[in-house]
């Protein structure tokens, strides 16, 4: 279990503002977390959809999504001792963009449709933010992934991912042709539509509508999820924690666009280079409740966990 922090206690909100019962839940979760002693930050981006929780909160400077967060543009929540999201699995993402640089555990409540990420459903919001509150939860550290794009004539670019990082055609009507390697070592090569480089973690997300499997997030591994590929092997790969894949576009080829969380962009013209391995740093995600990923997964889906032959009595 978590321990009580000798700093003063700093949360920040992370909210779906576009939508009014989101903005009145914020709203009360402010009034909890402030009557509890903390202070509390929404972004400037979200302070005039916020404008009720008047001066029960401070606005931070907001950070833009199209690169990696600068430590000292987060003066304002550096010490925030928890980071709460709530909207879908999109809003969460925007919130770890947030919560990663400085380290703080993420609180997703779920306002949205399927929701892996954010897991706390509004109902059971008032005896979370109280577990909160008596610091009574745990945090799992999460995989991410670094991505390094590598450009003839140009300074390699970095970039992150919880989810997934993915490499996709940037027109419509071409065919984008990769090479695969692993650890240095060739792999294959097809046309394709893009491959994607997901973690435990967006298993269940972009790589799972392509077609890669469902990987529980204990464990540790590398999914690697070729997307509408022009040849007979193009299976989905698990490949080890600590490996690094690289995926190489053709020189006489078409650009690509990398696409992280489907957040944060690069264009990444014929000839180069993307690399992806583990994360030096990962998101650190509250979990209150000690429930089975397994009850998780059967209860987003809708899966019948009964049986067929049961279902028919």
């Amino acid at each position: 279990m978590s321990k009580a922090p000798a700093r003063p206690r700093l949360a920040l909100l992370v909210a779906h503002t576009s939508r009014p019962d989101i903005v009145t839940l914020t709203t009360v979760v402010a009034d909890q977390l402030a009557a509890a002693g903390f202070g509390v930050r929404v972004l400037e981006e979200q302070a005039g959809d916020l404008s009720d929780l008047g001066d029960r909160c401070v606005q931070v400077t907001d950070v833009p999504s199209a690169g990696p967060p600068v430590l000292d543009d987060l003066a304002g929540v550096a010490g925030a001792e928890i980071v709460l999201a709530l909207g879908g699995d999109g809003t969460f993402l925007r919130a770890a963009e947030l919560a990663r640089p400085i380290g703080a555990p993420l609180l997703g409540v779920n306002l949205g449709r399927v929701g892996f990420l954010a897991e706390i459903e509004p109902a059971a919001l008032p005896e979370t933010i109280a577990r909160v509150v008596a610091h009574d939860y745990d945090v799992d550290s999460r995989m991410t992934l670094d991505v390094s794009i590598e450009i003839a004539s140009a300074e390699p670019v970095a970039a992150w991912a919880l989810n997934e990082a993915s490499v996709e055609k940037f027109a419509r009507e071409r065919v984008l042709e990769v090479a695969i390697e692993v650890d240095g070592d060739p792999l294959t090569s097809f046309g394709c539509d893009g491959v994607l480089c997901s973690t435990p973690t967006g298993s269940t997300a972009y790589a799972f509508s392509a077609g890669g499997p469902v990987v529980w997030p204990t464990v540790d591994a590398l999914l690697v999820v070729p997307n509408n590929a022009h040849a007979l092997f193009a299976r989905p790969l698990l490949a080890a924690p600590d490996s690094v894949v690289t995926i190489r576009l053709a020189d006489d080829g078409h650009d690509a666009v990398l696409c992280c969380d489907g957040r944060r962009t690069v264009t990444v013209p014929h000839g180069g280079v993307v690399r992806v391995q583990r994360g030096t740093q990962p998101v650190r995600i509250v979990r209150v409740a000690a429930r089975p990923f397994t009850d998780r997964l059967a209860a987003k889906f809708a899966l019948p966990v009964r049986g067929f032959r049961e279902s028919r009595r």
